[in-house]
């Protein structure tokens, strides 16, 4: 089951919280665990306060919905310990019809990638000057790989350079060491001289008898006797195969985590020449393999956003996601989908009320907790009912979430309201683009920002700072002009600052600021629309 991230607009309010954490929660009742709650940017002073108040953690923080390795359905999650002798694992490529498998440690973390590259590198063109050698592996294993029966059981793992005695054996003599293989036939003397010699193993091939005498001399010394019906050189031949898998593993093997970008992935396969990239944890933990056939089906995370309907107020990545529903309260705005999807645009104050009326049509009331927050988001958006864009719907949602809450919504709302200005303890800059909406509107980018205050104090002697922080905003904006309503909640009246070409300024008649808007308190209903007949009219 896909996961699907309900999210508000980037600079989130409390509305935007508010209704994504109540959105969430009603679709989480019909479908459980399928809708993750969400919000990209940080959180004001006034939401937090809110989560506190009602004992509720912030939703899920996520920066950008452009799908990633976390996203991919499935992962191949075939993989082999570095102990595993090669010949087991070219059996799991066998059986799996696979050409890669990943190599890990005793803690599951990953170490590199066996290929069929790889494993004719090895074994096919092995260098000349090679010695041949084993292990470490257990007896019993390399038995097995030989096909051969133990005749006597000494070192139990066996690790060393193996010699073919074939002739002159006064020269092998010489060269092994008891951690060391010799391989012979049908020769009793040459068998007992090795026993004799002190070496961890025996191997008789060919199918020859190991009689008595050799029996005896190595179980005395303590050297095992394995007896293969292969011949010499078809000994050495698997003996290679017999080598570990962390000894012929590939390291230059692309390596992902799971917020990497699909992007990054699909160049970091085909970049690859194993065609293959391995996906690991933080810890370094391998959690399988992705191939050029993994990401060859569209791959897109789900969404349902809240509170907006602009790509431009939208968390990053959206162009890539799927949108499932829109549900907002502001003007029309320019998001586009290649699929049909609901869509649900009331003109009520909150996105938050939309909520409530869809927990009443349900006939499901929600927990105290997340009615509280629903109610904190239409009070914060319509400043405690006063704001134009109320309406009776507004006024019902509060009547009955606050009778869930069982709190004053007037009192608890001029709470929320001051808690939420903080204007003395927030820098200048940030208090100008916390509250912002960027708007497209007759060929100029314009962004409008929203500080509500108790009291014209504030702006006391400030003029010519405001002005200045926000040319400078402007321009990092890269917006054509740059506005911001100072919004007296108890005066019921806002003070305009814009920045922009000091002719647009002077044609819209904002050479002399701030400009006094009695009764503006909405931006949307109050401001906007007069403000936008201005430009259009230019």
């Amino acid at each position: 089951m896909q996961k699907v991230y309900v999210i508000g607009h980037r600079q989130p309010d409390t509305d935007s919280i508010g209704s994504v954490i109540g959105y969430t929660d009603l679709l989480n009742s019909r479908e459980p665990g399928r809708f993750i709650a969400s919000y990209s940017g940080d959180l004001n002073a006034e939401t937090r306060f809110a989560l506190g108040y009602f004992g509720l953690t912030a939703p899920f923080e996520i920066s950008s919905v452009e799908p990633n390795v976390g996203d991919i359905p499935f992962f191949y999650t075939q993989k082999a310990p570095a102990d595993m002798p090669t010949i087991d694992v070219a059996a799991m490529m066998d059986e799996y019809e696979i050409r890669n498998i990943p190599i890990i440690d005793n803690e599951g973390k990953f170490l590199g990638l066996v290929s069929e590259h790889g494993l004719a590198k090895a074994y096919v063109t092995p260098r000349r000057d090679a010695p041949l050698s084993i292990g470490p592996i257990a007896l019993g294993t390399l038995a097995r790989i030989l096909d051969a029966r133990i005749c006597v059981e000494g070192k139990r793992e066996i690790c060393g350079r193996v010699e073919i005695v074939i002739d002159a054996l006064h020269v092998a003599l010489s060269r092994l060491t008891p951690e060391d293989v010799a391989v012979v036939g049908d020769n009793e003397p040459a068998q007992l001289a090795l026993i004799s010699a002190g070496i961890a193993a025996l191997v008789i091939a060919e199918g020859a008898p190991a009689g008595s005498r050799t029996l005896d001399a190595a179980a005395a010394k303590g050297v095992s006797i394995l007896a293969s019906p292969l011949d010499a050189f078809s000994v050495g031949r698997m003996v290679h195969l017999s080598l570990p898998a962390g000894s012929v593993l590939a390291t230059d093997v692309p390596v992902l985590r799971l917020d990497d970008t699909l992007t990054y992935a699909k160049k970091a396969v085909t970049d690859s020449k194993y065609r293959t990239a391995c996906v690991v944890d933080k810890e370094g933990r391998l959690l399988g393999t992705i191939s050029r056939n993994t990401l060859l089906g569209e791959i897109q995370k789900q969404v349902i956003l809240l509170d907006h309907n602009e790509y431009g107020q939208a968390v990053d990545g959206i162009e890539a996601a799927e949108i499932l529903e829109v549900i907002d309260h502001h003007r029309l705005g320019a998001i586009t989908t290649l699929k049909p999807v609901r869509f649900q645009n009331e003109p009520v104050g909150s996105t938050s009320t939309i909520i409530a009326m869809k927990f009443m049509e349900a006939g499901k009331d929600p927990s105290r907790p997340v009615a509280g927050i629903l109610l904190a988001g239409i009070l914060s958006d319509t400043l405690v009912l006063k704001m134009s864009t109320t309406t009776p719907a507004d006024e019902k949602a509060v009547a009955y979430l606050a009778g869930i809450c069982g709190l004053d919504p007037v009192a608890f709302g001029t709470e929320l309201i001051q808690k939420g200005m903080d204007l003395d303890h927030t820098p200048l800059p940030a208090l100008l683009s916390r509250d912002t909406k960027r708007y497209s509107l007759f060929g100029r980018e314009v962004v409008i920002s929203q500080v509500m205050m108790a009291s014209d104090e504030f702006l006391q002697g400030r003029d010519d700072e405001i002005r200045a922080v926000l040319e400078r905003l402007r321009k990092e904006d890269a917006a054509d002009l740059y506005l911001v309503l100072f919004t007296n909640v108890i005066g019921n009246h806002s003070h305009l600052f814009a920045a922009g070409d000091l002719v647009v300024l002077s044609s819209l008649g904002l050479d002399a600021q701030p400009v006094h808007l009695p009764g503006v308190m909405s931006r949307k209903k109050d401001f906007l629309p007069e403000f936008g007949q201005k430009l259009r009219d230019l």
